[in-house]
């Protein structure tokens, strides 16, 4: 994993234990992949999967994001879990606990029925584990058209580069229902009530 954190300003924040983020990477639902398109930002939440530095999705063959990806061009990949809130008497200071990865490399689509069929296999096992009692056929993958008539497509982000950086949760700060800027203060003035 080529995780660099050079560019993060606040480098008490950057994460540099490759296991975190590769955990991150694995477990995190939903991510954000960044384009270019013209002059204007592109960025679409999708599933997806991450197998040896490369993030794998899925979606149609025709559209945007179709045709951005049709030949081979630098992308962004964005994964961030979401901890909760930072309760604090200051409101500057208030903050989110979070852990976030961004991925940067070339994007393309796989052409590999192969490789196409095992992303796809892989996909199901995250977001579906245990529900299909056979392995996804190749004719499924070869045949298979949306309501609108497009097939599945296969996108890769082969990782060149990853930064990533974190808010730890501090459970003693933690906002909570209930919990209050007053109740806080009582506390902090007190720390033996």
């Amino acid at each position: 994993m080529n995780l660099s954190n050079t560019n993060i300003r606040q480098q008490k924040m950057a994460v540099t234990d490759p296991d975190a983020v590769e955990a991150l990477l694995l477990t995190a639902r939903t991510g954000f992949l960044g384009l270019a398109d013209g002059d204007h930002p592109y960025v679409v939440p999708l599933n997806f999967v991450w197998i040896r530095s490369t993030v794998y999705f899925h979606g149609a063959a025709d559209g945007r994001k179709a045709r951005l990806l049709a030949s081979p061009r630098k992308a962004t990949f964005t994964v961030c879990e979401d901890y909760g809130t930072i309760a604090d008497p200051v409101p500057a200071k208030t903050d989110t606990a979070y852990l976030s990865a961004m991925i940067f490399g070339a994007c393309h689509p796989v052409s590999d029925l192969n490789e196409t069929v095992s992303v796809l296999q892989a996909i199901l096992d995250k977001y579906v584990p245990g529900y299909y009692d056979a392995p996804l056929p190749k004719g499924h993958a070869e045949s298979y058209r949306s309501s609108l008539g497009s097939h599945a497509q296969v996108y890769k982000l082969v990782a060149e580069r990853i930064t990533a950086k974190q808010s730890p949760a501090d459970p003693d700060r933690m906002f909570f229902p209930g919990r209050t800027r007053v109740g806080d203060l009582k506390r902090n003035s007190n720390p033996t009530s």
